[in-house]
């Protein structure tokens, strides 16, 4: 599958703005731990955040192992950018679009693996640390998780990171090899 096979199918969604590139070209970041684990409700809470996810280098070398990498945003108008609930729903869209994105792919012979904005939101509840993930299949890990800041991708892949208090911006990447 070719990325203008791809691009035909991703521009009927209204994202925002999208682009490919190597796992490689990507930087991985180990403070962004320190981000999640003093700043992020779902650091230790969920299989998807850390520390369940690895570590940093595990993260990596899991990226690592495909060929390309689709990133893409989806812009959506807030009334209130800290509104958790209004962010939720956003998060909702955004994920199902991702998950579309993602079974095509798929369904056209793709290994992948997906990073999204946020922690995974498959279950209402994540089991850890008690019970196995319910849906390792279906779970997006955190872009951040894996030590990818999303603002600097944004400026590597030229694509906007910031729109002002009432645009919320949301990212997946989907790595992919034949």
């Amino acid at each position: 599958m070719t990325h203008a096979e791809i691009e035909e199918f991703i521009t009927q969604f209204p994202l925002y703005q999208y682009a490919f590139l190597t796992p490689g070209e990507i930087e991985y970041d180990e403070k962004t731990r320190l981000f999640c684990k003093h700043e992020c409700p779902g650091y230790g809470s969920s299989w998807s955040c850390p520390p369940a996810i690895g570590k940093i280098a595990q993260c990596k070398d899991r990226c690592l192992q495909y060929t390309d990498a689709l990133v893409f945003t989806s812009v959506t108008r807030v009334t209130d950018i800290s509104n958790p609930t209004e962010k939720a729903k956003i998060q909702v869209t955004h994920e199902k679009m991702t998950r579309i994105i993602e079974d095509f792919m798929k369904e056209n012979g793709l290994l992948i693996y997906t990073l999204s904005s946020g922690s995974c939101s498959v279950c209402t509840k994540c089991g850890f640390p008690k019970e196995k993930c319910r849906h390792p299949g279906d779970m997006h890990p955190c872009i951040e998780s894996h030590g990818i800041v999303a603002a600097d991708l944004a400026e590597y892949c030229n694509m906007d990171y910031y729109m002002g208090e009432n645009l919320l911006l949301r990212f997946s990447i989907i790595f992919f090899r034949q």
